[in-house]
């Protein structure tokens, strides 16, 4: 016999386990399902910075703004931005009353985790279709053969979503960058002149099409993000198994940087993980479907250069979460309320996220993000 859940929210990432989260509070219960095998599967990522009208006021909703709080690295909202030849152009410290302060992706998951029913997530549960059956119900297949239905299908599965084609026909297009990530451990003892280049937060070394992005980790390691203006195909052309020339490879972009920039690479420790940025469409949206609706980055899948996308997906996670207690026995109307805003919401963020995008990878960068800086102060 199949198993019905009367809601079902694909994907065990922030947007969705904000979602289940909200909806437990106001006494709604959830099944969550996630591809992964168990919550530690995999690394989370590094540090986010969590916003103080988006992020937060999610953690406001789900309960969790004190425990939060705990979480917080001390310094996390710092940065410096450089140019090619090291030069600091811009350094602004933390005061600790920015509105964004950094926390762990890591402990900031773990926290909703553990603030939802044990049996919540439904781990290894790799979603492969989903039909409609009609009156808004739908039909969703596993990877191991199964299925279930449910009465509310909600997309919280990232960038390739296997839900979302049930309301969108829009797929991710590449965005011109690449991203190729790297790590450098226990920086203070074993990379010290990183370290300090690095400093406290945020860091952006900017050039000619390129750049390096990093910050220090929880951990203790420098999370870098070496950042190209390059062709789609490039990241194929690379043997990445391969660290040694994949080095090389990347490095060849950066001749002329400064030595101290240039061993951001030379002395990553580990693999070199390969990432092309993909964005939807901005003002992607859809007509009412019954029964379905998306959430975080299924829905509005952006660049990460107006640091919006995990706040979004908490934002949206507990905005759905919030109409639907608010319209009891009514799916409809709770959907349509929640569409209404999310909509224009994630337009503007996209809007502003494509914009940094070409201000960070100018020709004269980092000119121009520096003069978008001097407007803000």
């Amino acid at each position: 016999m199949t198993t019905h859940h009367p809601i079902a929210i694909i994907g065990a990432g922030l947007g969705g386990l904000t979602l289940a989260r909200v909806l437990h509070v106001n006494g709604i219960e959830a099944a969550v399902f996630d591809l992964d095998a168990s919550p530690s599967a995999r690394t989370q990522g590094g540090m986010l910075d969590i916003h103080e009208d988006s992020g937060q006021e999610a953690l406001r909703a789900a309960g969790l703004h004190e425990a939060f709080l705990s979480l917080v690295h001390p310094g996390g909202e710092a940065m410096r931005i450089l140019d090619s030849h090291g030069v600091v152009h811009l350094e602004e410290t933390d005061d600790g009353d920015g509105g964004r302060p950094e926390v762990t992706r890591g402990d900031l998951r773990n926290l909703l985790l553990g603030s939802l029913p044990e049996d919540s997530v439904r781990w290894d549960a790799k979603v492969t279709g989903a039909r409609p059956l009609g009156g808004g119900r739908h039909e969703v297949t596993l990877a191991d053969g199964t299925a279930f239905t449910t009465d509310l299908l909600i997309g919280a599965d990232g960038a390739w979503s296997k839900v979302r084609p049930l309301v969108s026909g829009a797929r991710p297009a590449y965005e011109g960058i690449s991203f190729v990530e790297v790590h450098l451990h226990d920086a203070e003892d074993r990379h010290p002149a990183s370290a300090a280049l690095i400093g406290g937060g945020m860091f952006f070394a900017l050039g000619a099409a390129k750049g390096l992005l990093a910050h220090h980790d929880a951990s203790g390691s420098l999370h870098v993000y070496i950042a190209l203006r390059t062709a789609e195909d490039w990241i194929s052309t690379i043997d990445f198994t391969d660290t040694t020339t994949a080095k090389a490879a990347v490095l060849s972009h950066f001749d002329g940087w400064d030595a101290g920039l240039r061993a951001l690479i030379t002395d990553a420790d580990g693999e070199l993980v390969p990432r092309p940025i993909h964005a939807l469409p901005i003002g992607h949206r859809w007509d009412r479907v019954p029964g379905v609706t998306l959430l975080g980055d299924a829905a509005h899948l952006m660049s990460p250069f107006a640091g919006e996308g995990a706040n979004l997906a908490m934002l949206d996670g507990a905005e759905l979460g919030l109409a639907l207690a608010a319209h009891p026995g009514d799916l409809e109307a709770a959907l349509a309320a929640y569409e209404q805003a999310l909509f224009p919401r994630s337009e503007a963020s996209a809007a502003e996220s494509a914009e940094n995008l070409v201000l960070c990878f100018a020709e004269d960068s980092p000119k121009p993000l520096l003069e978008r800086f001097a407007t803000y102060r």
